[in-house]
């Protein structure tokens, strides 16, 4: 009987995630902990003879684990842990050549479009920008097109794509369909069991979710391409070192614990901020209003715990950044702290002022990450700080 989600986020280390011979072979003394395999390199038997392991940017056991683990949590075949999320986008983009066209969400997280306009570009890959959520993506695709790169929901602004039905236009086309699966992690929403071809986290959020360690995820569930990032990772060398692999193991475990908690807590406060007078804007996918909510109620098992609001004023959002005390002004999300975040000069900092107005990242616009605190006392800091 297959475990539930719940259980494979505690127990994973010790059951699907290893064979008979594996365990027979090393059972780690009984450690329920993976060790952390804190080595450069590996001694040999002998010469043609090896443990399994050369050199540590090759591939060290601590990472092997945490990369079979998060394999298993999105229905892979193959996972590669590196060491942010845009190290995981930046190997992902060494697979397209120059001349290579991709349609790509236009609200993506903003480093992600500072690397593609910066870098990409720069290596001759050519960008089509869209709201994959409403737009006619198939009118877009050029005989030159490889891929399909979407956020669901889009960072900051929740714009919800129906993940199956851009599945079934890339497949008509032969195309990469690449899903940025971070704000819902593996817990809410499994693109590849809908269609998608590669997966994107940035394991520093909700996979780690203490906001002590950086790391990033590509999961694939194709031979081909599993080549290709095997090779490129090992070549690259931007591999997650032991001891982070070990840091996002360890918060794995809650990850079940801490969504659904983050949850709870954020549909409570984005109800409250919607009665708030100087609030003119709640987007949260949770809310019946919501245009992607019965997109999500497809294809997720939640809605996270993301909440983007709008202010009457500026000034007001320069306020509310000042006054929190519990929640902290910070860059980042998914962790087990609540963050609020101002994307004009943080997240989206770099990405031109014209797109980020267009995508409605105004500069009145807040972004909060709901962590596992008292959703009661989240709302008190909130009030003072608001009202």
């Amino acid at each position: 009987m297959p475990l539930a989600i719940e259980t494979k986020c505690v127990h994973l280390e010790t059951t699907e995630t290893a064979s008979s011979d594996e365990k027979n072979a090393c059972n780690h003394y009984g450690s329920l902990s993976f060790p952390i395999y804190q080595t450069a390199t590996y001694a040999h038997p002998g010469v043609g003879k090896s443990t399994g392991f050369d050199y540590s940017r090759l591939q060290n056991p601590t990472r092997e684990q945490v990369e079979k683990v998060v394999c298993q949590l999105e229905h892979g075949t193959d996972a590669f842990a590196l060491s942010t999320g845009m190290a995981a986008i930046t190997l992902l983009m060494e697979i397209f050549k120059p001349g290579d066209h991709l349609i790509v969400d236009s609200d993506l997280y903003g480093g992600t479009i500072r690397l593609f306009d910066n870098v990409s570009v720069k290596n001759e890959i050519s960008f089509t920008r869209a709201n994959c959520a409403v737009d006619d993506i198939e009118s877009l695709i050029q005989p030159e097109t490889k891929a399909i790169y979407i956020e669901t929901p889009t960072n900051p602004m929740m714009n919800v794509t129906d993940i199956a039905a851009v599945a079934k236009i890339a497949k008509r086309h032969g195309l990469l369909l690449i899903v940025d699966n971070t704000f819902m992690s593996p817990y809410f929403q499994n693109p590849l069991e809908l269609g998608a071809d590669v997966v994107i986290h940035s394991g520093t959020k909700f996979l780690a979710g203490h906001n002590d360690t950086l790391a990033g995820f590509i999961v694939v569930n194709n031979t081909t391409l599993q080549e290709k990032l095997r090779f490129l990772i090992k070549t690259t060398g931007a591999g997650l070192s032991p001891f982070d692999s070990w840091l996002v193991l360890r918060g794995i475990k809650t990850l079940a614990l801490r969504m659904e908690k983050a949850q709870d807590s954020a549909f409570k406060i984005a109800k409250w901020l919607k009665r708030q007078e100087a609030v003119t804007q709640v987007i949260y996918p949770g809310f019946e209003e919501h245009t992607g909510y019965q997109i999500m109620k497809k294809q997720s098992r939640g809605f996270g715990s993301m909440v983007t609001f709008r202010v009457s004023s500026v000034q007001k959002a320069l306020s509310i950044l000042e006054k929190v005390n519990l929640i902290k002004y910070a860059e980042s999300l998914g962790g087990v702290e609540t963050l609020i975040t101002y994307p004009t000069t943080q997240t989206h900092a770099d990405v031109p002022e014209e797109l980020r107005l267009k995508n409605g990242i105004t500069p009145e616009t807040l972004r909060l990450s709901v962590g596992i605190e008292n959703a009661e006392d989240l709302i008190a800091d909130l009030e003072q700080a608001i009202n």
